[in-house]
């Protein structure tokens, strides 16, 4: 790990001063407004949060360190969780560095195999990523380091080795519940000769003649890795995080969000819809089919899922190269073609229907069809695929949240009839 502490080494006090004093001078300025609205409606748009790892513009997308996620789709997973720390991209030196790391870090403890074959034998995939991690806090360096008494500037230093150590694991951990909650046979053992993404792919043991399979895993676990820190997951490692919960218990925690039907569970909603319009239509539809059958959709006052967006206000990026993905890979699979039609129908449909604010699609619109074209059919087990690749974020976004000395998270809450006498008083 010496490449990218020495980074962080340069970087850390810099940013820490710089901080201190804009913080000092700036102490008094508002950046934000409450409205009543927003308070009752999950602080939707309210600026109150600092997260310097991703932004996510309404015109443009997901940003992560200064570069929109469109440049970074070829990159690999290593290399941008190397970006999400440092704000910088590796070097070839640092980057093989960082692969060789994470490599060396893969191997599970036995402890928690044994703790998961304990569970009961339907347990949700979640469930068992979930524990799987906080299992392994006896592992975490930082509450060691914590617990001898170290200076708050140190902080980062051990919250770096516990991410590193999370991280590094797992693709191992997440495979081997695939195979254990599935019954798809004995855990693969890792294959350090393969970069972080194409072995978990390996490890999961999915067939993959053309190695398109490993390509799809690298390109979905930059996609996901982080979308600035207002998301449920996100913002919930940070709070638990902020108390000094170390990153087993902060990631963990964040997690059991992502587990949410509203936050995690998208992509697989948007695959059933998909499967439906295949099922009622025998196979792909028509243009004007599709049309109809979305109509008939909305007026039952249900949604097309996988379109529209919280924040975006235009195609989610995330999307378009999921889409150019499958248009290489499996452009014959009928789900794709189904996928593709959609993108060119549905937001016609959307736009004359008038009640979307965003009729683009967003990422879930594409990715659930391509895991199930390569043969990963298991929705349960999505998820868990999202919360390897969003773990990046999380840890990246707590090692800056530690280096930068940020406070314990403690909003003022207020009662509902605090906001009466507030809004009687004009």
């Amino acid at each position: 790990m010496a490449k990218i502490m020495d980074v962080m080494n340069q970087k850390v006090p810099a940013l820490r001063d710089e901080i201190k004093a804009f913080v000092k001078k700036n102490a008094e300025v508002t950046i934000s407004e409450v409205k009543v609205r927003q308070a009752y409606g999950g602080m939707r748009g309210v600026k109150a949060l600092v997260c310097d790892t991703s932004v996510v513009p309404p015109d443009q997308g997901l940003i992560i360190r200064g570069r929109p996620i469109g440049e970074l789709k070829d990159k690999l997973p290593e290399a941008v969780f190397y970006l999400l720390i440092t704000g910088e991209m590796p070097d070839d030196e640092a980057l093989e560095s960082m692969k060789k790391d994470l490599a060396g870090r893969a191997q599970v403890p036995d402890y928690v195999w044994k703790t998961l074959e304990a569970m009961p034998k339907d347990s949700h995939p979640m469930v068992m990523f979930s524990l799987g991690i906080l299992a392994m806090e006896k592992e975490s360096v930082f509450r060691k380091k914590y617990t001898e008494g170290i200076k708050k500037e140190e902080y980062w230093r051990y919250t770096l080795e516990d991410c590193m150590n999370l991280i590094g694991k797992l693709p191992n951990l997440a495979a081997g519940i695939y195979r254990m909650r599935f019954d798809k046979g004995p855990r693969i053992e890792s294959d350090s000769n393969l970069d972080w993404a194409a072995n978990f792919a390996h490890m999961l043991g999915i067939s993959d003649p053309s190695g398109e399979f490993k390509n799809l895993m690298r390109l979905y676990m930059v996609l996901h890795s982080d979308h600035e820190g207002g998301n449920v997951s996100a913002h919930t490692c940070h709070c638990v995080g902020s108390a000094l919960s170390d990153a087993y218990y902060a990631v963990s925690a964040g997690l059991n969000g992502l587990a949410g039907p509203l936050h995690g569970l998208a992509n697989q909603e948007c695959l059933r819809w998909v499967m439906m319009v295949k099922e009622k239509f025998g196979g792909v539809p028509t243009d004007e089919q599709l049309k109809q059958f979305a109509w008939d959709t909305l007026n039952s006052g249900q949604v097309i899922p996988g379109y529209g967006h919280a924040v975006l206000r235009v195609t989610d990026p995330r999307y378009a190269a999921f889409h150019e993905f499958g248009t290489r890979a499996c452009a014959e699979d009928p789900y794709f073609q189904i996928v593709d039609k959609v993108f060119k129908v549905i937001p016609g449909v959307l736009k004359e229907h008038g009640k979307a604010k965003d009729p683009w699609p967003n990422v879930d619109a594409a990715s659930g069809c391509l895991l199930y074209h390569f043969g990963l059919t298991e929705f349960e087990y999505y998820t868990v695929l999202f919360g390897v690749s969003r773990a990046m974020g999380m840890c990246a976004q707590l090692i800056v949240s530690r280096a930068l000395g940020e406070a314990i998270e403690r909003p003022k809450s207020v009662t509902t009839e605090w906001v009466k006498q507030a809004v009687a008083k004009g």
